[in-house]
């Protein structure tokens, strides 16, 4: 369609219709693109510098903000969880074998306390001005000196697999379903945010726990950064224990019972 300026005009002589010039239109363009980023700019900035960590540390605040009401939310639930169990063992119609097959379950589920000799486990970042402490060794990058996923990873494997009865990481047991991720130098842990120094603790034979560790490929490499560049790590035995028993949701899609 044409416009206005361009369309004849009765009793006026014939207006001669603009060729269409393709770098002109080109041109009009670009300029309305950079007028649409300059407003998105001053929308998302809303008068601020954008070039400051200010957004970051907001995020930063709620994340953590967050954190703080999932642990609230997780007490709550596991007070409203005891209710439930204590009303349901006043008569719930089952047999002493299918009381004992219950407990049992509940116990590898990890939903309640569990208590027993158990050891720790502490990972910490290197000092960030840390160097190679021994010769033939590079001067570390900042990857080196921070506590990775897979380290805490290893951890918890190595410890399974020394027979561990159940594990906590920080302050929250873990389940079947529970995952140990980190996100930059934080570890988020079923809706929780937690930074280093990182403590997982295991209910189970001391001896066979600390060999599970020793005997980790991941670990041992883990363990050539603690002596060249300083990153943490500590085992200690800490007697007998209670673990707390998991007091979340459990999102779980699929199960099929093991025998």
């Amino acid at each position: 369609m044409s416009n206005s300026a361009d369309s004849p005009q009765a009793g006026s002589s014939p207006v001669r219709r603009r060729r269409f010039r393709p770098v002109r239109v080109l041109t009009a363009a670009v300029f309305a693109l950079a007028g649409l980023i300059f407003f998105t700019s001053f929308d998302t900035a809303k008068g601020t510098d954008i070039r400051t960590d200010a957004s970051l540390l907001k995020l930063s605040d709620l994340i953590h903000e967050r954190s703080r009401e999932n642990g609230g939310l997780e007490e709550s639930n596991a007070a409203l969880r005891e209710d439930v169990d204590a009303l349901a063992d006043r008569d719930d119609g089952s047999t002493k074998a299918e009381d004992d097959k219950l407990a049992e379950l509940e116990k590898k589920a990890g939903t309640h306390k569990l208590k027993g000799e158990a050891i720790s486990v502490t990972l910490d970042d290197a000092p960030p001005d840390a160097t190679a402490k021994l010769p033939g060794y590079p001067e570390p990058q900042p990857d080196y000196l921070v506590i990775h996923q897979q380290d805490l990873q290893a951890v918890v494997n190595a410890l399974w697999q020394g027979g561990a009865e159940g594990i906590k990481v920080m302050d929250q047991r873990l389940i079947s379903t529970s995952a140990v991720r980190c996100v930059g130098n934080t570890l988020i842990l079923q809706g929780r945010v937690y930074s280093p120094p990182y403590k997982i603790q295991a209910v189970g034979d001391p001896e066979r726990l600390k060999e599970a560790l020793a005997a980790s490929p991941t670990i041992q490499n883990y363990m050539v950064y603690v002596n060249v560049y300083g990153l943490g790590w500590k085992v200690e035995d800490d007697g007998t224990v209670t673990l707390p028993g998991y007091s979340g949701t459990a999102d779980l899609h699929y199960a099929q019972p093991v025998d």
